[in-house]
């Protein structure tokens, strides 16, 4: 009897959890096991590898052959995150998404807290995120993401996406239908979090989770440690991004929060000796709400290619000697 009951239950909503690795093999293990343990009942499990050229892919076939309900799937070539992360939603099924970097960790009950919030708010809720735990190479605690970084009100978070950084990008779970409108990542862009958040926070709501679901492991293979060194790609990703949310604002609120992103892009993009990014930013801080006196300095130095990175180097001692 108590069988026959059980059957009639609803099952959960399905959760598919995309799990990107190129070369996490250090971090490989604690990372799977951490998504073989989570509590949910309904989870389909997809590890994507981005041809990593270390001993990640015998992990991953190890685990395959110990758990059925792994699928395993290579992208061919090393392609990058956004477009690997692509292949494996597309393939998957579930009614809701999470992106997985295989040197992360989730807690046990990171899958159960967010569907039951999910299930709380209505269909225009489209992200639950959450706290998160920064942990070092060798999981060693470091700080929580709350103790930086202040959540958003629930609801409409476009302004503040905009404005500034909250969001601790692994602790997200992602309605299916938001990568369906959006047709996932955008595979031109060489990282996919604040392209996302433009995009979907346009159209969807976000709610926040006060719980930590997640560790995120800060090493120096991390994509965001050399995210102003001369030349990288990411930046001039920020710029496209930038440019594509200047033509969605639509309140005086959110011109004010794009023009502080744009300042703060632009100081960095200069004081980096990135001038070219620095221009396209400062031109587009100009056609959004003008340029204020000191960002006309700025453009005059950012021109003539007078490097002033030294005062970046002083500011940030000055903040160690505190």
């Amino acid at each position: 009897m108590h069988n026959s009951l059980s059957s009639l239950m609803p099952q959960p909503p399905l959760v598919s959890i995309i799990c990107l690795c190129y070369n996490h093999e250090r971090f490989l293990r604690p990372a799977l096991d951490s998504v073989l343990t989570q509590t949910y009942p309904n989870l389909e499990i997809i590890v994507v590898d981005d041809c990593s050229t270390d001993n990640s892919v015998s992990i991953i076939q190890e685990y395959v052959q110990r758990y059925p309900q792994l699928r395993f799937m290579s992208t061919g070539r090393n392609i990058g995150n956004t477009r690997a992360f692509n292949k494996g939603w597309r393939t998957s099924q579930g009614q809701f998404i999470l992106d997985f970097a295989t040197d992360d960790v989730l807690l046990p009950e990171r899958v159960t807290q967010q569907v039951q919030q999910f299930q709380r708010l209505g269909p225009e809720y489209g992200v639950v995120y959450s706290d998160a735990e920064y942990i070092s190479d060798d999981a060693a605690h470091l700080y929580f993401h709350s103790q930086k970084y202040k959540a958003a009100p629930d609801g409409d978070v476009f302004a503040e996406v905009l404005g500034r950084y909250f969001i601790c990008p692994p602790t997200m779970l992602i309605r299916r239908k938001v990568f369906e409108e959006l047709d996932g990542y955008n595979e031109a862009l060489a990282y996919e979090d604040f392209d996302f958040w433009v995009r979907s926070s346009r159209k969807y709501k976000y709610a926040f989770l006060p719980e930590v679901t997640t560790q995120r492991r800060l090493h120096t293979q991390s994509l965001s440690s050399g995210w102003y060194s001369k030349g990288n790609l990411l930046l001039a990703s920020t710029v496209e991004v930038c440019k594509r949310a200047a033509e969605m604002v639509h309140t005086e609120q959110e011109r004010a929060a794009l023009a502080m992103r744009l300042k703060y892009e632009a100081r960095h993009a200069y004081l980096t000796g990135n001038y070219t990014e620095a221009e396209q930013l400062l031109q587009l801080l100009k056609q959004t709400v003008g340029l204020p006196v000191l960002y006309r300095f700025v453009r005059q130095l950012n021109r003539h290619k007078i490097n002033l990175g030294f005062l970046r180097e002083l500011y940030n001692w000055l903040q160690n000697r505190q």
